[in-house]
């Protein structure tokens, strides 16, 4: 791929010309091998390409209409359109690899949006405990004395966590999974009124947890709370954190459109933050089946409760950071395998 800029006559449009080329060459060097290759490419793949090239397509013949570049352009999208528009109906597959590939794939792109998101939620947590460590009445300001006079009568019963033992097993676990999910709808659709509303988001629940566990702790009740609270906590408030990510996702995508136009970065962001929060809809399933039938046993042996936590713990830890990088390497392996 080769694109000469004379010399000549409107050499200030010639240069913003070299810098558009210069700027996207190594991206279009990526989509030629991925053409070649296009059988291993999945269908978000494919869309997320040519909408990509699309979109370059159109600043070219814009701003360059004779170009090379967009002959050039033209070319790759019209390769690209016939095999996405000419495909056979998708194999069933598509099940499996969504929740396998696409969605840790849609987490790797997501990574700092990820990193962003945890930061915030644990500096909103600490403001909570730091704030109920210097004001013991902080906490019902954020539960309300209805609650906290509750909790305090099953501590003084030495019963602490009864209150998941207040309703029947499977109208909790309804109750609790769509309000959870719920909850996630906010944090992502709260993006579409800047990253700065998803933050307040993730600031309200950090701040409600922090200011729950130093009220525990005062009350002498900490190691109880968190071996009952996180039975379910890890995947719950996991799932929230990973839905911030798709709530600054989508924020920033408006927010901060770089090359591309601000309608097409809000429809690239959208879509993704899309795809993390349907991967997080499990999770807090999942997580509301573990507080509604588990957590209520605080008869069981603290190593039990123990192992439940550090297996979901493990369980975020490789599907939302490390089967993402790992794909992520094996796609890079795959494309250096094809150069040579």
């Amino acid at each position: 791929m080769y694109f000469c800029i004379q010399s000549g006559p409107a050499n200030e449009n010639r240069m913003k010309e070299a810098v558009f080329i210069r700027q996207n060459t190594e991206k279009w060097k990526r989509y030629e091998i991925s053409l070649r290759e296009i059988g291993a490419q999945t269908p978000d793949q494919l869309a997320d390409m040519y909408i990509d090239l699309t979109n370059d397509l159109s600043f070219s013949r814009t701003h360059y209409s004779h170009s090379p570049v967009t002959g050039y352009l033209n070319g790759l999208s019209s390769r690209l359109h016939q095999y996405i528009y000419g495909k056979k109906k998708e194999k069933l597959s598509r099940l499996i690899t969504y929740w396998t590939q696409e969605v840790p794939e849609t987490m790797f792109h997501a990574r700092k949006e990820l990193l962003y998101s945890f930061l915030l939620f644990i500096i909103f947590l600490l403001i909570g405990a730091f704030s109920q460590a210097n004001d013991p009445e902080f906490v019902r300001i954020i539960l309300g004395d209805r609650y906290v006079d509750m909790t305090l009568r099953n501590m003084e019963n030495e019963d602490p966590m009864a209150v998941y033992k207040s309703m029947h097993e499977g109208s909790m676990f309804m109750f609790i999974t769509l309000n959870n999910i719920k909850v996630s709808f906010y944090v992502f659709i709260s993006g579409l009124f800047t990253s700065i509303a998803t933050a307040y988001l993730l600031f309200s629940n950090g701040v409600m947890l922090g200011s729950f566990q130093y009220f525990f702790y005062e009350q002498g009740f900490l190691q109880e709370s968190l071996l009952a609270v996180w039975i379910h906590g890890t995947l719950e408030i996991s799932a929230i954190i990973v839905a911030g990510a798709a709530g600054l996702a989508i924020g920033n995508s408006w927010l901060f459109p770089g090359t591309y136009s601000r309608l097409a970065s809000f429809r690239r962001g959208a879509k993704k933050g899309l795809k993390i929060i349907v991967g997080t809809v499990p999770i807090f399933i999942i997580a509301g089946f573990l507080e509604s039938f588990i957590t209520r046993h605080t008869e069981l042996p603290d190593v039990v409760r123990l192992l439940i936590i550090l297996f979901s713990l493990a369980f975020v830890i490789f599907y939302f950071i490390l089967w993402p990088n790992r794909l992520a390497v094996q796609r890079d392996y795959g494309k250096e395998s094809g150069k040579n």
